[in-house]
């Protein structure tokens, strides 16, 4: 962690961090002091890509949550450099926070850009974007919200349409069924970039939430921790 990083974090936690204990459940209007819409991002890396969302798009709160603290400590850099009020940075796992600390229908949006593809065969349980990780992020999700997903690693890309195609809570926002381009208030970020220059395939997937999931949550052993 840089100097700046950790005084970032030391300064900026109290007002825009969020400990993700399960606790209690969040009233995100008092989270980020309006009554905007509010995506919920899941894995943000260095914060590059969720600052200049966040920046594009004032109208729009994000909570960003990841467990890499230097991470953090960059995007509150960002979000304080670039004067960015609707970026909320959440610490632990993200299911917790699904499960535990969001109301049922309270995200516009969900967003998991470039998650772990834990290419081992014997390690796929652990990849995060399973039915029952759908189905709980289904129930915090608004009818007409989107999940969009971005991943570089293609045999996961497939696992996960899918996923997502054979979920009754999602509909793909593709005519032909298939993979979307990439959205252009999406940024092109480093890894990506990296990514590209070895010849990897960047596909990203945006699915709309079709009708009220049966289920209010899904048991946390059936879903591997976001940070695993």
């Amino acid at each position: 962690m840089t100097a700046g990083q950790a005084d970032a974090l030391q300064r900026l936690w109290p007002t825009w961090g969020l400990d993700i204990d399960g606790q209690r459940v969040i009233d995100l209007g008092e989270l980020f002091g309006n009554d905007h819409r509010v995506v919920l991002e899941i894995g943000f890396g260095m914060g590059e890509a969720t600052a200049q969302m966040a920046a594009a798009d004032p109208a729009t709160n994000v909570l960003a949550v990841d467990v890499h603290t230097p991470g953090q400590g960059n995007l509150l850099n960002l979000a304080e450099h670039h004067g960015l009020t609707n970026i909320r940075v959440g610490n632990g796992d993200a299911i917790i926070l699904l499960r535990e600390m969001l109301a049922p229908d309270s995200l516009d949006g969900l967003r998991v850009f470039f998650p772990d593809p834990w290419p081992k065969k014997r390690h796929h349980k652990r990849r995060l974007i399973q039915p029952e990780f759908l189905s709980l992020a289904a129930t915090r999700l608004r009818p007409g919200a989107i999940l969009h997903c971005a991943t570089d690693w293609e045999p996961y890309a497939e696992q996960m349409l899918d996923v997502l195609t054979a979920h009754p809570d999602f509909e793909n926002t593709q005519a032909d069924g298939g993979f979307a381009p990439r959205p252009e208030f999406r940024p092109l970020t480093r890894f990506e970039g990296q990514g590209l220059d070895k010849g990897h395939v960047v596909n990203d997937l945006l699915f709309r939430r079709v009708q009220q999931p049966v289920r209010q949550h899904a048991p946390h052993r059936d879903i591997p921790p976001t940070g695993a």
